[in-house]
């Protein structure tokens, strides 16, 4: 099936048109390790991986899938100083070299964010390589090196910079927003790794070293230049090193469009002779209750915030991916338990389905009805992962076919594409139904109270039940003959 792509260089959605027509090549901007991922990190990882899967899935494509570690830049060197409040005793013990201190910091946070993605279905595997921007020290200086040849790159107090007025003169800079440049003034530089869109200046490439921080040396045409590399200069690198130029798809959030993949576009341009990928795809920024994240505002958020709050990562992932990348996403607790009973409904159903019949003993069965459902839920992934209307599409069919009203090959058919679609979604179970028996009497006695609430229509104690036994580890599922229990 065709995939559409919304593309934030061309500013339309567009067929997608691979490079290499059996395998797509993918790089995903990947977290800069100094601290836990929050869920606005987490919300761009998804939209990465679900645009994989459906790529995969729908597509029928092979994916090379690259996504980068930082674990060099001004976060990162700052929180692994010696007495930063970030440090934990058993990560390690600090000595006064630099690099091992910034080392046991990253890989701290790198595990943990291994970790968190994997709790909201991101696997490990799928990804080709997980580099550290550290690993790949050599290959930058040789970009830079290139630049400072082609002058495109000069020095200044130690430091080396991209010099985005000579760029100019023959390239266009500010592709994926425009940029206003009556203010600009050729020669302002900016040495931090991050700064605003009105900060249009030349941007630094290799960063002269300070007395307390990491460095390696670096020398062109004779003179040293001790120092670490630029945020910007780490992609442009590894990007060109492990998956060559162009390819296919750039991923990130749209605060990174400038500069951080702008200069991106500049330096590969310049350097290489050539623009990096050819689909830039950008997912929309998450808010919390409507308000812009933040710790000052008490509503900033990681994985593991939410767990203490028995949130189920898979119901974020769920809730995520209901909303469509490009749209803003409101994260509210009543939203990720709307989702839970949303994702619960389906699953339902598929339980429901499961004790219909034995699909392993009929795994090809094809039936006009499902097949309709099938194509009609993936075309709506392949107009640029239209997540809502694919689920809509698959509510409806649910409310409007109670499994009773299907027949054996129907329900097979429905399992067969279900098992396809969860490939994508990540969201639901296809093993059989927990029994009472491997359930505690505890929990057991609580779904049954639960049941008797609901049946004399007491839903405020049925809610307040259904909370306890998640708060003790299980999921309770509402089901034709009363419920379900399951481990969470």
């Amino acid at each position: 099936m065709k995939i559409k792509l919304y593309n934030s260089l061309t500013k339309i959605i567009e067929d997608f048109i691979p490079i290499d027509s059996n395998e797509v090549k993918m790089y995903s901007c990947g977290p800069t390790v100094y601290s836990f991922a929050h869920i606005g990190n987490i919300r761009a990882f998804l939209f990465a991986d679900l645009l994989q899967r459906t790529l995969k899935i729908v597509g029928k494509y092979n994916i090379k899938w690259v996504m980068n570690i930082t674990n060099i830049d001004d976060k990162t060197i700052n929180d692994s100083k010696i007495g930063s409040t970030n440090w934990l005793q058993e990560w390690g013990k600090q000595d006064v070299n630099l690099h091992h201190n910034l080392n046991i910091l990253t890989n701290y946070y790198e595990q943990e964010f291994i970790k968190d993605i994997q709790k909201v279905g991101i696997k490990q595997s799928d990804l080709f390589a997980i580099p550290r921007a550290t690993d790949y020290i050599k290959q930058m200086k040789d970009l830079i090196k290139i630049l400072f040849d082609k002058k495109v790159a000069y020095c200044a107090d130690g430091s080396i910079y991209f010099n985005v007025n000579k760029y100019r003169e023959t390239e266009k800079y500010g592709k994926l927003l425009k940029i206003d440049f009556d203010n600009f003034r050729a020669g302002l530089r900016v040495d931090t790794d991050q700064y605003e869109r009105d900060n249009v200046s030349d941007f630094v490439l290799w960063k002269c070293k300070k007395e307390d921080e990491p460095f390696w040396d670096f020398y062109i045409n004779g003179v040293n230049y001790p120092g670490r590399p630029g945020w910007h200069t780490e992609c442009s690198a590894m990007e060109y090193d492990i998956l060559g130029l162009p390819f296919d798809i750039h991923t990130g959030g749209v605060d990174l469009k400038f500069p951080h993949h702008e200069d991106e576009i500049a330096q590969s341009k310049a350097g290489y002779g050539i623009e990096p990928t050819n689909y830039w795809c950008h997912n929309e920024f998450l808010e919390v209750e409507g308000s812009k994240m933040s710790k000052s505002l008490g509503n900033f958020f990681t994985i593991r915030d939410l767990e203490n709050k028995n949130i189920n990562p898979i119901d974020i992932r769920y809730a995520m991916l209901s909303a469509h990348y490009r749209t803003k996403y409101n994260f509210t607790i009543k939203g990720i338990e709307d989702a839970k009973k949303a994702r619960e409904r389906i699953q339902s159903y598929i339980y429901s389905a499961l004790e219909k019949v034995d699909f392993r003993l009929n795994n090809n069965a094809e039936t006009e009805k499902i097949n309709t459902l099938k194509d009609n839920i993936f075309f709506h992934l392949a107009d640029d992962l239209h997540t809502p209307k694919a689920l809509a599409t698959l509510f409806t069919f649910i409310n409007n076919n109670p499994i009773d009203s299907l027949s054996v090959a129907e329900i097979t058919n429905f399992i067969n594409i279900m098992q396809e679609l969860n490939e994508i979604f990540v969201a639901w179970s296809f093993e059989p139904e927990a029994k009472s028996n491997n359930i505690p009497q505890d929990i057991i006695e609580l779904a049954e109270q639960r049941l008797n609430a609901k049946k004399n229509k007491d839903f405020a104690t049925a809610d307040n039940l259904r909370k306890q036994i998640t708060e003790l580890g299980y999921n309770v599922i509402d089901t034709k003959d009363g419920y379900s229990i399951s481990n969470i």
